[in-house]
Order: structure tokens, then C-alpha cells, then sequence
């Protein structure tokens, strides 16, 4: 039997295999800057959008003081009342962030990555 094929025929099957795991290595890197690229979008546009919300919800809650203030008689109370629901909201919030904060983005950062 002649060595010189076998010795082809090997070297032929490492080059394959070589560039196999090249192209497997190439593959999961490009996985891997396609999953980070969409982590860091959503975490780019979620601040956006909270930036904008907030400013929403500030300029509301002046509006909403001053309202509650002019039917009082005493603008100051409106923003007292306000200051109090939000005291009464953070409150209830501290109590169940498990449910309502931990789990769903625990949830939402495994789902992005799997």
C-alpha cells in the first residue's frame, strides 16, 4: 500500500477540520457581537425613552400640584399631596419589587441572551 495517499488523504481531513473550527470560532464571535450589539440597543433606547418619560411625568406632576394647589386654595398643599401619594406609591412598590422589578427583567435578560 502506498503511504504517500494516506499521508494526503490526512492532511486533506486536518486542513478540513482546521478550517471547520476556524469557521465555528468565526460563527460563535459574530454570535456574540450580534447578542451584546442587542443587549446594548436596548439598554441605549430604554434610557432614551426613560429620559423623555421622566421629563413627561415631572412637568405632569408640577401641573397636577398646581391644579390640586389652585382648587386648595394654597399651592404649596398640591405639592405636598403629591409628595404624599408618591411616599404612599414608593412604599407599596418597596414591597413587592420581587414581583414587580426583579423577576421580569431577570426574565427578559435571559430570554435576550437564550
Amino acid at each position: 500500500m502506498d503511504k504517500k495517499p494516506i499521508l494526503t488523504l490526512l492532511e486533506e481531513l486536518f486542513s478540513q477540520t482546521k478550517e471547520y473550527v476556524d469557521n465555528r470560532i468565526e460563527l460563535l464571535k459574530l454570535k456574540t457581537i450580534d447578542k451584546v450589539s442587542n443587549a446594548a440597543s436596548l439598554v441605549i433606547s430604554s434610557i432614551i425613552l426613560f429620559v423623555f418619560l421622566f421629563i413627561f411625568f415631572v412637568f405632569l406632576n408640577i401641573g397636577l400640584a398646581l391644579l390640586i394647589g389652585d382648587l386648595i386654595g394654597r399651592t404649596y398643599v398640591g405639592f405636598f399631596i403629591i409628595a404624599f401619594v408618591y411616599a404612599i406609591a414608593g412604599i407599596v412598590f418597596f414591597r413587592s419589587r420581587k414581583n414587580l422589578l426583579k423577576k421580569p427583567i431577570a426574565n427578559t435578560i435571559i430570554r435576550k441572551f437564550f
